[in-house]
């Protein structure tokens, strides 16, 4: 009896060993698949950070190209500060020229009609000593109303010339006002 007993507990014992073994062996293939399955996700993670780096490589790459874009227009806009300033620059130093060549014009002018004075002066006492008294009333007269008219001449041209050069003035103060301004505005729009 003892020895029967013994050799059903062996065999029970065996079964046992079998059985785990049989489960061992069902359970190893499932672990190799979800080991397999974690690989997988980490690969498919790693493919996505390696897209975003692309991503975010391209993006890097657009605003250093706008960049540079921006830098050339940047100077294209200097460039062009510059040459408005030269020409600027050039109409004020012909506006100047302008004026000196004016000035001589005006002291000419001056001298002759101080000349043209003296000359007047010195009709006047020759026909007084030469003529008598109602011719001479009647040439002072006529002398008279030739001195308003050359006097009234004198004048217009001095007005006209006064003008001009106040319009001048007028000009190259604009100009200058305009090189002042034209740079601040430029910036504020930058």
């Amino acid at each position: 009896m003892f020895v029967f007993a013994r050799e059903q507990q062996q065999q029970q014992q065996q079964q046992q060993q079998q059985q785990q073994q049989q489960e061992q062996q069902q359970q190893q293939p499932q672990q190799q698949q979800q080991q397999q399955q974690q690989q997988q996700q980490q690969q498919l993670q790693q493919q996505k950070q390696q897209q975003l780096q692309q991503q975010q490589q391209q993006q890097k790459q657009r605003q250093l190209q706008q960049q540079q874009q921006q830098q050339k227009q940047q100077q294209q806009q200097q460039q062009q500060q510059q040459q408005q300033q030269k020409q600027q620059q050039q109409q004020q130093q012909q506006k100047q020229e302008q004026q000196q060549q004016q000035q001589p014009q005006q002291h000419r002018q001056q001298e002759q009609q101080q000349q043209q004075h003296q000359q007047q002066q010195q009709q006047q006492h020759q026909q007084q000593q030469q003529q008598p008294h109602q011719q001479q009333q009647h040439q002072q007269h006529q002398q008279h109303h030739q001195q308003q008219q050359q006097q009234h001449q004198q004048q217009q041209q001095q007005q006209q010339q006064q003008h001009r050069a106040f319009v001048a003035a007028a000009a190259a103060a604009a100009d200058r006002q305009a090189i002042q301004e034209t740079p601040r505005e430029k910036m504020r729009e930058s």
